[in-house]
């Protein structure tokens, strides 16, 4: 099994978290660009998600990440290595509909873990990070489109309106239509 395929043999091993295939092979998430050991505990990923590496270094040069949870490098993740990695999940998804659990699954980490390592790094829990990236979206969206608040509300990843505006104020110190108004009055 020297080639870069998932062979049934492979899916198997990674299916069971088999470690008799460790250093044999890696995988990586092309969803998330993490690269995984087979018998790493994370969630399963989408079969026609994963690409085949031959050893760690082969994962890195492809632009994949080690894995928190499994160190498929043998060395772990420093914390700031993951939270960078979670930025870029955070920055990525955004606009969906993105859970603790979910983020948990695409970081491979626990929740509670992640939690408590994003805050001790950068001050702020990920779900503040996700919605100051969302209500920046909003700013940007208010001041470049003339589109309806509800519309803007829900294409920042944020569907309840009345929640948006209270989250906007608290950020911005103002309602999004009337920072809409004063941008618009700036670039007179």
């Amino acid at each position: 099994m020297t080639e870069h395929r998932l062979t049934a043999r492979r899916w198997q091993a990674i299916q069971q978290n088999d470690h008799q295939f460790d250093d044999q092979f890696w995988y990586g998430v092309t969803t998330t660009k993490i690269f995984c050991r087979p018998s790493c505990a994370s969630r399963l990923p989408i079969q026609t998600h994963i690409r085949i590496f031959l050893s760690p270094q082969e994962a890195i040069a492809a632009g994949f990440r080690p894995c928190k949870r499994c160190a498929p490098t043998g060395q772990p993740v420093t914390n700031q290595t993951w939270v960078t990695e979670i930025d870029q999940i955070l920055t990525a998804h955004f606009k969906d509909s993105l859970s603790m659990t979910t983020l948990a699954a695409l970081a491979h980490g626990s929740e509670s873990y992640i939690r408590h390592t994003y805050k001790r790094v950068t001050g702020q829990t990920p779900q503040q990070k996700l919605i100051d990236l969302r209500l920046t979206e909003a700013a940007t969206l208010l001041t470049t489109t003339t589109q309806s608040i509800s519309w803007i509300a829900a294409e920042s990843g944020i569907p309840n309106t009345a929640y948006f505006t209270t989250a906007f104020k608290t950020k911005f110190h103002v309602s999004p239509s009337h920072y809409r108004k004063e941008a618009q009055h700036a670039n007179r």
